[in-house]
């Protein structure tokens, strides 16, 4: 039933004229080996098929014996296709989910769809959508007001007075295909509309007055004049020997405004690249090192001219107050001189009459009374005397003065 194939050693074979030469490794026919190597080798290969498809056969025809013949083995070649079929689609779907067709835009966001880099949508409410998986790229920006702080300036006003100007804004994008087309990134938006918002500001407070910048009403003009009105006299005398006015300059427009002038200005710029400018708002405003300089020298001079003003009303308050101290003391001591004359006067008077009733009684004692009282007078200041021998010291000789 079976040829009989040849015996094969696996050995090669040589010549006799061969054999007899000497061995040499470089005389070795290597493609004449390999090649009986490798018909030995798919012999076997042969063989070992052959055995596996005879063996193939008898299992599937046992199982179609078994479930039905022919009829069930097409069956199970249907299931299986179908069952390759589901599992393909699966794997596929697997993929297909893995890629990502599927985004969601989260409240307070909006997107922009491309595909190639060209804009194909915009999404501005929130939701789950579809795209194409590595065609289409999603480009997120934030729906909500954004703020900006601008750079620090310095700027001239009206009058060539420079101040530092620090601003910040407010702002959001209300078409975020034109946002897209204009910057693609908000780096590029930040950049872009610091320029617009620096240029606004600068125009608007080159063209006004420092006053206007620093100032939104006239409510300190107001408070000074109701001030003034409440002054005293002495208050308004030192007023108006000092070269200072108290009143300052009055504002018609005021900083609000001059904020809504930048904002209308910058608006102007903006539509375009998609944004909407909500406000622009000084957040500070600073006097250069030059003009902050120059209104401390002129506060210092004004407070010194007000120091020297408030001497000089006190040196005449003074003067004032010394003068009419004189003048009562004066009135005083002539009052004062003029009782005290009147009351000698009534008191001489008095004692010349009592002098007189006493003299009127005792003429003897009254004259010795007086010469008494008038020793007292002149001989206190004398230490001797030389002679007493005349009528004057009469009574010392006697009390009668008779000698």
């Amino acid at each position: 039933m079976f040829r009989e194939s040849p015996k094969r050693t696996g050995k090669p074979s040589f010549t006799e004229e061969e054999k007899s030469k000497p061995y040499k490794w470089h005389d070795f026919d290597f493609p004449k080996f390999a090649k009986s190597q490798t018909c030995i080798l798919s012999a076997h290969s042969n063989f070992i098929a052959n055995v596996h498809k005879k063996a193939n056969r008898k299992l599937k025809l046992s199982i179609g014996f078994l479930y039905g013949g022919r009829k069930m083995s097409k069956m199970n070649q249907k299931t299986k296709k179908s069952i390759k079929t589901i599992i393909i689609l699966a794997v596929v779907a697997i993929i297909f989910f893995i890629m990502g067709p599927f985004y969601i835009i989260q409240e307070g966001n909006q997107a922009v769809v491309t595909r190639f880099g060209g804009i194909v949508a915009t999404r501005t409410e929130a939701g789950l959508y579809f795209k194409i998986p590595f065609i289409e790229q999603i480009t997120t920006y934030p729906k909500l007001v954004l703020s900006l702080d601008g750079d620090r300036q310095r700027i001239p006003t009206k009058e060539n007075q420079f101040i530092i100007v620090d601003t910040t804004s407010r702002w959001r994008i209300v078409d975020p295909g034109k946002f897209y087309q204009s910057f693609k990134t908000l780096e590029n938006a930040y950049n872009k509309l610091s320029d617009i918002i620096d240029s606004s500001t600068r125009t608007v407070i080159t063209q006004n007055r420092l006053s206007e910048i620093v100032r939104s009403s006239n409510i300190i003009n107001e408070k000074t004049a109701h001030d003034e009105n409440d002054q005293d006299e002495e208050t308004k005398e030192i007023e108006s020997l000092v070269n200072v006015s108290n009143v300052n300059e009055s504002v018609t427009k005021g900083r609000s405004e001059l904020c809504k002038q930048m904002t209308v200005d910058a608006n102007k710029l903006v539509p375009e690249y998609g944004i909407e400018l909500i406000d622009i708002v000084p957040r500070q405003i600073k006097y250069s090192d030059e003009l902050t300089t120059s209104v401390y020298n002129r506060m210092i001079k004004e407070r010194n001219q007000v120091a020297q003003a408030y001497r000089s009303l006190g040196e005449g308050k003074k003067a004032e107050w010394l003068g009419k101290l004189e003048n009562e003391k004066r009135t005083i001591h002539s009052e004062a001189y003029r009782k005290s004359e009147e009351t000698k006067g009534k008191a001489d008077a008095e004692a010349a009459k009592i002098y007189a009733l006493a003299y009127s009684r005792d003429p003897e004692f009254y004259n010795f009374w007086k010469s008494m009282e008038s020793y007292k007078q002149t001989l206190k200041g004398y230490d001797a005397t030389y002679s007493t021998n005349m009528d004057y010291f009469r009574y010392l000789y006697s009390s009668d003065g008779k000698r």
